[in-house]
């Protein structure tokens, strides 16, 4: 089974960064120093490993920022940001007694001429200087980020201060995914009515691209591609990233204390082990998007494979098969290893559920759905609501399971909303409800006869196979209707359009040349890229994968600023209404 690096996203990366800093590197045999900042290094571990990199002649890795022993004999490639830290740290390595024999600059993106000029300091230690158009991070085959948790704030606080800086520096992010892609996509965008970040992000992409692809290497203008790119706010969908998720990859990451992707558990002996849960490893690939139930129906067999393999390592083998098994080792023991960590990460998860989610799942779904298991209408929905709030749950469930009361309901009056505030206990942190207003969310619901009311969505009753688990994402809908191109148009209207029809089939306009190699064998020469503004949640991220595998007509491609669970949404949420911090200098009096 391939992982994650060996298509997709990643494996696009890599290529591009071969092709480009690799290769005019490899023009000459001497080993290299790579300099690292803080973004390149999370964008080169997102998609190579240190054995790769030395493959390709690279010996030693360094952070740019911290103090480095000069290495006159060799040469230093430069990968960065083109922002005036990084050009100063740089500019600092070669101003007064160069570290290194020679430079080899490359920026992620355009390089403002100022910082361009300013590195003219150094020009006779620089070899190459390039900007090379990846300042996104491929954190799965199907699944990108800008790297920046902090655009939340920045796009949906009332008291913003950078918030059109913001969006312009996300339009060139997913500028340099569409070049990397080699796509020139039409751009559409959700129309909302009282928030309008989305469509002020397709103009600014739309703007950029057009930039970008106004004279290519024949200098003839490029032609728009067949693939789509469609923008839409976070608050277009408040349920997905609140309600309690069964899958796997989604419920560790809600239940679960994972930080940077770093599983912590306990091994049999008793130490403290860590595994880390990405693409490298191919169980996690396997059993990510499935549903907890199904991960732990597989337990028993791997329990059974692991205990198989051990009794036939310990049965009596002839030279040639013990040789055989020597080889295969190194292989066997990260098998081994890969399903001891899903062993313990799914019994972890299955503890969490069975203490106190479990009962509030039934009550979420009734309130997400409108509807109970039966498919009957829930027609007072405070009497699903109120077990949660008279039962011991912790705060933050009580919190999320009134949201989806007040979602469910499309806002609430002022006067439930305070007893609801009052039941949770979090009178002086009512801003974890309050402040989705700032999302275009209503909280208290309006008696306005144009008020925003809710979209009808697909009839799934046929695809439900768990009843805690019937909730499926908008944005699922949403990829569905592009790919059959039944996408209401006055809802979801073109920036800018792409030449061909998109019909629910397998046929490409004769405009577009086919891609002479494929990504997999799922891949036709379409492709849909989503962008969530403000944050994009792990059921999410599932749906791109499964829309992708069940049409099998284009490859779905999911984005946003950064990756949001529950706990971190709720927190962002809060911190909405929060002054910015200001900088002031205290002047010591002189007596």
């Amino acid at each position: 089974m391939a992982t994650g690096s060996d298509y997709g996203l990643k494996k696009i990366v890599w290529q591009k960064l071969k092709d480009t800093i690799i290769a005019d590197c490899r023009k000459t045999d001497v080993w290299k120093i790579l300099i690292l900042d803080n973004f390149t290094t999370c964008l080169l571990s997102s998609c190579c490993n240190m054995t790769d990199l030395m493959n390709e002649g690279i010996t030693i890795v360094e952070d740019l920022f911290k103090s480095r022993e000069p290495v006159l004999e060799m040469k230093a490639i430069y990968f960065m940001a083109p922002n005036e830290k990084c050009v100063d740290a740089f500019i600092n390595d070669f101003k007064l007694k160069p570290k290194y024999k020679a430079a080899y600059v490359y920026f992620t993106d355009y390089c403002p001429d100022e910082l361009f000029n300013r590195i003219k300091l150094c020009a006779k230690y620089i070899k190459v200087c390039k900007e090379i158009n990846i300042s996104f991070l491929p954190l799965e085959a199907q699944v990108f980020t800008c790297n920046n948790p902090a655009a939340f704030s920045s796009i949906y606080s009332p008291h913003s201060q950078d918030r059109n800086q913001t969006l312009e520096a996300l339009a060139d992010q997913i500028v340099t995914l569409c070049a990397t892609l080699d796509e020139y996509p039409g751009v559409r965008y959700k129309k909302d009515s009282s928030k309008d970040y989305a469509k002020f992000l397709a103009e600014l992409v739309d703007k950029k691209l057009e930039r970008h692809y106004r004279l290519d290497d024949d200098n003839k203008k490029k032609e728009k591609t067949s693939a789509q790119l469609i923008i839409v706010d976070r608050g277009f969908d408040p349920v997905s990233p609140i309600l309690h998720e069964l899958t796997y990859q989604a419920m560790a990451y809600d239940l679960m204390d994972i930080k940077n992707d770093t599983y912590k558990y306990k091994g049999k002996d008793g130490s403290q082990k860590e595994a880390l849960l990405n693409e490298a490893d191919e169980l996690w690939v396997k059993l990510r998007h499935m549903h907890i139930a199904e991960v732990t129906e597989q337990i028993p067999k791997l329990v059974k494979e692991i205990s198989a393999s051990r009794k036939q390592s310990d049965t009596k083998m002839s030279i040639g098969v013990l040789a055989q098994l020597m080889k295969q080792m190194p292989t066997f023991r990260k098998q081994v290893a890969q399903k001891t960590i899903h062993l313990s990460l799914a019994e972890d998860c299955m503890t969490k559920f069975q203490e106190s989610v479990e009962k509030l799942c039934k009550a979420e779904q009734d309130l997400a759905m409108g509807l109970d298991v039966e498919g009957q209408k829930v027609r007072d929905p405070m009497r699903t609501l109120l077990p949660i709030l008279l039962n011991p749950h912790s705060t933050p469930d009580k919190i999320r399971a009134v949201l989806l009361y007040i979602f469910s309901l499309n806002g609430t009056t002022e006067e439930n909303l305070t007893k609801l505030i009052q039941h949770v206990k979090i009178e002086n942190e009512s801003e974890y409800i309050t402040n989705w207003k700032e999302l275009g969310v209503p909280i208290i619901a309006s008696m306005s006869l144009f008020s925003s009311r809710k979209s009808s969505r697909r009839d799934r009753s046929q695809e439900e196979m768990y009843n805690l688990s019937r909730w499926t994402p908008v944005i699922k809908d949403v990829m569905e209707d592009v790919v059959g191109n039944k996408l209401d148009t006055s809802v979801w209207p073109h920036q800018s359009e792409c030449p061909s029809a998109w019909n629910g089939s397998r046929a490409v306009s004769a405009r577009q040349k086919p891609k002479p190699s494929s990504l997999d064998d799922y891949r036709s020469g379409l492709r849909l890229i989503i962008f969530i503004l403000g944050g994009v949640c792990y059921s999410e991220m599932r749906c791109a994968y499964e829309v992708t595998q069940a049409t099998k007509t284009c490859e779905v491609i999911v984005g946003s600023s950064h990756i949001l669970t529950p706990a971190s949404l709720l927190e962002d949420i809060r911190d909405l209404s929060k002054m910015p911090m200001q900088s002031f200098t205290i002047e010591e009096e002189t007596s």
